[in-house]
């Protein structure tokens, strides 16, 4: 139990004495912004004066008469209204030192969890293209967060969705064919709206060199697409799909599987090298195999929440909050994307996952209210579904923005930037701003040797704490054992309790969805550590001192540690 845990505990000890019908008072420690006001502060006296009728500051007195004696609270006082303000003893403060090295790596961790399955579905790009900078911030924030919460003790899955039915991998597929044809020599028109970056060309290369001449076909049959004349872009995309279909037959699904598998395998590399890795890689198209999206609309049709029109079927999602109803399938009887999501989330719950967490873009906000109200059309409980949103990223190189557009190829991959900053650099920049805020990432600012960047200068403390062990030549497995008594300055104080905060961190943090919070504390805590080193001497002349010191930031180094950790950062030995 750590001490602001133990000091709850006591507080609700107090309240019970006081009256038992004060036993189900909520009791919330916070920490006071000025040290002058003690180390935790409780509105409960407040909150307990309306059940007793009684003047807070009156009652505040009586809980503070109730405390237990304790080997942690120093004092207690009163402060406004009725706060109760708590002074912890300085030994229990250093007590939170001791659990740093007791639990070392799992430190900060705890059971707020409870073994609750969790799945966190998170990047799921579409395979029509390398992942881009957009991709990479929403990977950096699920995989942060999937660390957080199995540190909080959820039983997490994380998953990728693979949308590979539908009309995007039908654009690809053509585009990845016509390339096709240009490497073997078959002069063809490429479509505007195709896929017209590089990428497509080298997977139409490999295609010939795999199979040869196994789909080429005559230019003028290619080119004899039958479009009827004022065809808009869209149709005449389609229409040359259509087309591409019935010249290949049984080639068109080879080509599609090629270029699926090309894109797919391009993916897994770079989030793995990203240092995202997944327990499974869910596809769409199971869905459709499987019958699962068939069954979903069945079962909505016979609740009574589908209908036609138009000679499409749909969803009466207004009926659910949503702001028009939306079409599940089309008049040419195929499905849509969203009847395909619905039979996927119900898959999920049919899983047994306790909650179940959607990173989305956040562009795709207005879709939150349809799949939702699918859910409670279908009778389940839309409350285990979270959607977390990610905003864009937006490069800049020498202070410009940095254009990107993925047909036409115009891009930053993900891997680009990752060889050019480093995995470090862009897992840290992506999780420095809450997820659904926009996040403008300096490409300059993230390569720069400076107190400025922010993952140098937490890495950097982490290094420096290593050169000062190095320095003093000693056994450091050894110092954990080591006094801690004479920690007697404020800096100290005000760094053993920045140790002692970080548990509420990350507990934080997994409540809220929130890992930007512990890039925020890393900051916080390098930046004491840098103002101690800078003010004080570490390596003392005075043996105790000297050795309580060391310990004091060998626990520093191990948190910076975790928490760079849960981040997927590395924590350097030097630099």
């Amino acid at each position: 139990m750590d001490l602001k845990q133990r000091c709850t505990e006591l507080l609700q000890q107090a309240l019970r004495a006081v009256d038992p019908a004060l036993a189900q008072t909520a009791v919330v420690l916070e920490r006071p912004k000025q040290a002058a006001h003690g180390d935790f502060s409780c509105n409960a006296a407040m909150q307990a004066a309306k059940t007793l009728k009684r003047p807070p500051r009156e009652l505040a007195q009586a809980i503070i008469a109730a405390l237990p004696v304790s080997a942690e609270i120093e004092r207690a006082e009163i402060a406004g209204p009725g706060f109760i303000n708590l002074f912890v003893k300085p030994a229990a403060k250093l007590a939170a030192l001791e659990q740093v090295f007791a639990e070392g790596a799992r430190y900060g961790g705890s059971t707020l969890g409870a073994g609750e399955r969790v799945q966190i579905e998170f990047v799921s790009a579409n395979p029509t293209g390398p992942l881009h900078v957009g991709h990479g911030r929403g990977a950096a924030y699920g995989a942060s967060l999937a660390n957080v919460l199995v540190a909080c003790g959820y039983a997490v899955e994380r998953e990728f969705y693979v949308n590979d039915a539908g009309r995007q991998m039908d654009i690809l597929t053509v585009s990845v064919w016509l390339r096709y044809l240009e490497t073997n020599r078959v002069a063809v028109a490429f479509p505007d709206d195709g896929y017209r970056g590089d990428y497509v060309r080298d997977i139409g290369a490999n295609l010939a060199k795999a199979n040869g001449a196994a789909y080429v076909r005559e230019a003028a049959a290619v080119a004899a697409v039958p479009t009827p004349a004022g065809t808009d872009a869209d149709a005449a995309l389609d229409a040359l799909i259509a087309h591409a279909k019935a010249l290949l037959g049984e080639g068109w699904r080879a080509v599609h599987e090629f270029a699926l598998n090309a894109m797919l395998a391009d993916q897994r590399d770079d989030l793995a090298g990203f240092g995202v890795d997944y327990d499974r890689w869910y596809s769409e198209q199971s869905l459709y195999d499987s019958g699962a999206v068939a069954r979903a609309m069945a079962d909505l049709q016979a609740r009574g929440h589908l209908y036609e029109k138009d000679g499409a079927l749909w969803f009466r999602s207004t009926a659910f909050d949503d702001e028009k109803d939306r079409v599940v399938c089309r008049d040419n009887g195929q499905f849509t994307y969203f009847a395909s999501d619905i039979a996927y989330h119900v898959d999920k719950f049919a899983r047994g996952y306790g909650r179940v967490i959607d990173v989305w873009g956040a562009d795709h906000h207005g879709y939150i209210p349809r799949v939702k109200g699918a859910l409670t059309a279908l009778g389940l409980d839309p409350a285990r579904l979270t959607v977390a949103l990610v905003q864009f990223a937006a490069l800049f190189r020498n202070g410009e923005k940095v254009a990107m557009g993925k047909r036409s190829g115009e891009f930053v991959t993900l891997r680009d930037l990752r060889e050019e900053i480093g995995n470090d650099a862009a897992r840290f920049f992506y999780v420095l701003r809450k997820s659904d805020q926009h996040l403008d990432f300096d490409l300059d600012l993230a390569k720069s040797q400076s107190n400025e960047n922010p993952v140098y200068y937490v890495q950097y403390a982490h290094a420096r704490i290593g050169s000062v062990l190095a320095q003093w030549g000693g056994d450091a497995a050894a110092l954990p054992a080591t006094d801690s008594a004479p920690l007697a300055l404020p800096a100290e104080a005000d760094l053993v309790q920045r140790l002692a905060e970080y548990p509420e961190i990350v507990a934080g943090a997994a409540r809220e969805l929130a890992p930007h919070t512990i890039a925020f504390y890393l900051r916080e805590l390098a930046a004491d550590l840098h103002s101690y080193y800078n003010a004080t001497r570490l390596l003392a002349d005075e043996e105790p001192v000297k050795l309580a010191r060391l310990k004091l930031v060998l626990g520093v180094r191990q948190v910076l540690a975790n928490g760079l950790a849960l981040l997927g950062v590395s924590a350097p030995e030097r630099m």
